[in-house]
């Protein structure tokens, strides 16, 4: 598949993180895009990216929602597994390259309109106090001091032998 944008392993992966069971709609895209890039390209760019990824045969519109075809969850599948986002996106911009699209497929058109709205309603989403699903777990930071409250054991007292 040529040419690649960096837009498009990060569309792929987005989709494939917020299309789980079912298509995704834009709001559940955007939210995902905003998890893994930390921020979200502007509309143009996404707009190429759908109708790019979906004449290669990798996007496909179904109903109002957005869904991986079995080519692209190949590629997903085959990603390393405990790995940071970054590298997932980048090991499949590597796969996106080795990549031969079959028959070009219509292209999945979707309004820049329709992603601002999208992208506003994520915003206002994330400015409530409802719990996102999509936002990654804070890591704990190990603390070298005791807890206060928590006392040490004694250590055994050592056994004697018997002969």
């Amino acid at each position: 598949m040529h040419p690649i944008h960096d837009v498009d392993p990060l569309l792929l992966l987005a989709t494939s993180l917020a299309a789980k069971r079912r298509p995704a709609e834009l709001l559940e895209v955007m939210a995902a895009i905003d998890l893994i890039n930390g921020n979200i390209p502007t509309e143009t760019k996404l707009v190429d990216a759908f109708a790019r990824l979906a004449v290669a045969g990798l996007l496909v519109g179904v109903d109002t929602g957005i869904a991986l075809t079995p080519a692209a969850e190949t590629l997903i599948k085959a990603l390393p597994r405990k790995v940071e986002l970054e590298e997932k996106q980048f090991s499949l911009k590597n796969g996106l390259t080795d990549y031969i699209p079959g028959p070009a497929q219509p292209p999945l058109t979707i309004a820049a309109e329709a992603l601002t709205v999208a992208l506003l309603a994520h915003r206002a989403a994330a400015k409530s106090t409802a719990k996102n699903l999509l936002v990654a777990k804070p890591k704990v930071e190990e603390s070298t001091q005791a807890r206060p409250g928590q006392r040490q054991r004694k250590p055994a007292p050592a056994r004697r032998k018997k002969h």
